[in-house]
């Protein structure tokens, strides 16, 4: 009787912008990991939180101050019927996010400008490397003086038991500054460092892009150019079946 498989492969190299902050903040053995995790991705099912990032999402987009909607869908959500013991699972982790971030939303630190609903958020290519990225709204202000038009974005992260790891988060908001600079659809607008967050919805704490995020996101390049060349060499959690 053959084994079942517990994951698949991917062939190409990718990465998450999640994933990619992580990495680059992250010691020798724990980047190994990260990128084997990357190549070879588990079978089974994983708690995804996509119904309260959605609900965070629209919240932010909005300019809402009243996070009252925010655990009214928490509360919709533990009411909801589940299929299986893993449906429930899913529908409680969900609503125990949009109840952390209700409790912390008070002390995120937005920068004033129009804020606007997040839009289409393809992959770029950095050295070979796919790198997918998930922004969960936009902003866009105008310079008084010169009626520049400056640009940024707003990525949300959260984990269940601790805050986020403050330099994880410089090089998220560094990459979300870079990754504006390659998919601007205006060339009249200007992706702009602190218009460029990464939000701990655990403890809401927002992070700017940092004043060295143009060399950070080199930096990026530089090891996605490192994993592209290591991609084929990694080999498979002990144990995988593939």
């Amino acid at each position: 009787m053959l084994a079942k498989k517990t994951h698949r492969e991917v062939k190409s190299p990718q990465i998450s912008a999640r994933y990619l902050a992580d990495y680059m903040s992250a010691s020798e053995t724990a980047k190994r990991t990260i990128i084997r995790g990357c190549k070879y991705q588990p079978i089974a099912k994983i708690v995804q939180h996509n119904r309260a990032k959605a609900a965070i999402s629209h919240f932010l987009s909005n300019g809402s101050s009243d996070a009252t909607a925010l655990t009214d869908r928490a509360e919709q959500l533990r009411n909801m019927m589940a299929d299986d013991e893993f449906d429930r699972l899913v529908l409680d982790h969900n609503a125990d996010y949009l109840d952390r971030f209700a409790a912390s939303q008070a002390t995120v630190a937005i920068p004033a400008a129009e804020r606007l609903v997040a839009g289409k958020n393809g992959p770029i290519t950095l050295s070979a490397v796919r790198v997918s990225a998930e922004i969960h709204f936009r902003l866009r202000r105008v310079v008084a003086k010169t009626n520049e038009v400056r640009v940024g974005a707003g990525m949300l992260r959260y984990a269940k038991s601790r805050p986020l790891n403050v330099e994880a988060a410089a090089w998220q908001s560094a990459f979300l500054l870079g990754y504006l600079g390659l998919t601007a659809v205006d060339p009249s607008e200007t992706p702009e460092a602190k218009l460029c967050i990464t939000i701990d919805a655990f403890s809401g704490i927002s992070y700017p892009a940092p004043g060295n995020a143009a060399s950070r996101f080199k930096n990026m390049k530089a090891a996605c150019e490192s994993i592209a060349e290591r991609w084929d060499n990694i080999q498979p959690p002990p144990g995988a079946v593939l």
